[in-house]
């Protein structure tokens, strides 16, 4: 018997998980709804497991590669620039929808939902935090939760690959004495990539129960108060991923059909999981698959996992800084609009691939002056946003690497079909 194809797979998970997880909700299941989220959180977890050594070997592997590729220069400097390309339309898009549709004027949310978040991004916090704080990029924190402080672990990506390429270049540079350093980091290179195709086969159960988990967890009808919110921000994914994607493809002389039926794996994967970090090692492997050489995937994806957000660090802020400003009557103008831009286009890495945007639009607000209470007023309704969100910035992720390459003449043969992790 001939087993279903793994998008197949995937689907009929996602399928069997949505429908637990109305089971759950409409039946008070806290047994099923527990089991959902508990397998949900162990793969991203198992993910999350793999995205300090993944990035860590890809990068140095990447810069040993680097110097064998002509003008490498040449494709970080595309990298970039194509990050702002893209990341200009986004906004442009969010600012737009946001001006039309008038969100703010229309919110039928209570002004008493309006708290000042615990954190908010800075300028200051972002330069800070490209400085390593150890070699691994680890960081600790202490939160209340349940009336007692817990200290968790976790990791930097930004920080972690500044030190993979601090030491990647070293390594290079050193020339004979670091040869074998760098035979060893390909060795565990292999293996790790290795694990992660045992991690993948895992993906049709872990979408399954964090789509599952998601509906069990918020549901929908806190949209009601948001409606207009949350209306033109999805507008705005969708035409960023369905119509600007596809058309900047097909201006590079790309098929988006194929695209989408290599991209689609990780794209679902972000949106079930809210976090571009724990989609790394997927977005990755779809890169490769694009046809994207292996040494500038390595480099290119991981950076884009922490600063190509053109659903968090564009079009969200865009819309939800119009919507505080005419939820609070506060007129904007043609230099606030500006401003907007410049801090989407320049300040996406402030959001480090984390779960949420609350930190590219506390940054928003605090540059043109709004109330950072209003970031409030939209935390009900935020998880269901950051699916759409984090899809979008997936997608984002493994596109602009492809139209690189592309434009660089790199670019392999694309493939679809089974991801190549067997």
């Amino acid at each position: 018997m001939t087993r279903p194809s793994f998008g197949v797979q995937v689907f009929i998970g996602m399928a069997i998980g949505l429908a637990l997880g109305f089971v759950a909700r409409q039946y008070d299941a806290t047994g099923l709804a527990d089991a959902l989220k508990i397998i949900g959180d162990i793969f991203v977890q198992l993910l999350k497991a793999l995205v300090v050594p993944l990035v860590f070997t890809a990068i140095v592997a990447s810069i040993a590669a680097l110097r064998d590729l002509n003008d490498a220069a040449k494709l970080v400097a595309g990298t970039f620039v194509w990050f702002a390309i893209t990341a200009l339309i986004a906004v442009s898009i969010g600012l737009t929808l946001g001006t039309l549709l008038q969100p703010g004027a229309q919110a039928g949310v209570s002004a008493a939902a309006a708290v000042r978040p615990d954190t908010a991004g800075s300028w200051l916090d972002f330069l800070r935090g490209l400085v390593p704080v150890n070699i691994l990029g680890l960081e600790a924190s202490t939160k209340l939760a349940d009336g007692a402080a817990k200290t968790g672990l976790s990791f930097n990506v930004l920080q972690l690959i500044v030190v993979a390429i601090a030491i990647g270049v070293a390594a290079v540079r050193t020339g004979d004495a670091g040869a074998p350093f760098l035979a060893f980091n390909a060795s565990a290179l292999a293996i790790f990539r290795r694990i992660l195709r045992w991690v993948v086969r895992l993906t049709p159960i872990g979408t399954g129960a964090l789509l599952g988990s998601a509906v069990v967890r918020y549901g929908w009808q806190s949209l009601s108060a948001l409606g207009t919110f949350a209306i033109a921000v999805y507008i705005g994914l969708a035409l960023v991923l369905f119509v600007v994607y596809p058309l900047l493809l097909l201006a590079n002389g790309m098929s988006p059909r194929r695209f989408f039926a290599t991209a689609w794996p990780a794209i679902q994967l972000g949106f079930v999981s809210r976090s571009s970090i724990a989609t790394l090692p997927v977005t990755e492997q779809v890169a490769e698959r694009l046809g994207v050489p292996r040494s500038y995937a390595a480099f290119a994806v991981p950076f884009a996992a922490t600063t190509k957000m053109d659903g968090c660090a564009a079009i969200y802020p865009a819309i939800a800084a119009l919507f505080v400003a005419q939820y609070y009557g506060i007129p904007l103008h043609g230099t606030d609009y500006l401003l907007i831009v410049l801090v989407s286009v320049l300040g996406s890495a402030a959001t480090a691939g984390l779960t949420g945007a609350l930190v590219m639009l506390t940054l928003t607000l605090s540059t043109l002056g709004l109330p950072l209470e209003g970031a409030g007023l939209l935390l009900a309704i935020d998880p269901i946003l950051d699916m759409g969100r984090t899809a979008v910035n997936v997608a984002g992720q493994a596109l602009v690497p492809a139209i690189v390459a592309k434009r660089q003449g790199l670019l392999g043969e694309a493939t679809t079909g089974e991801p190549a992790l067997a």
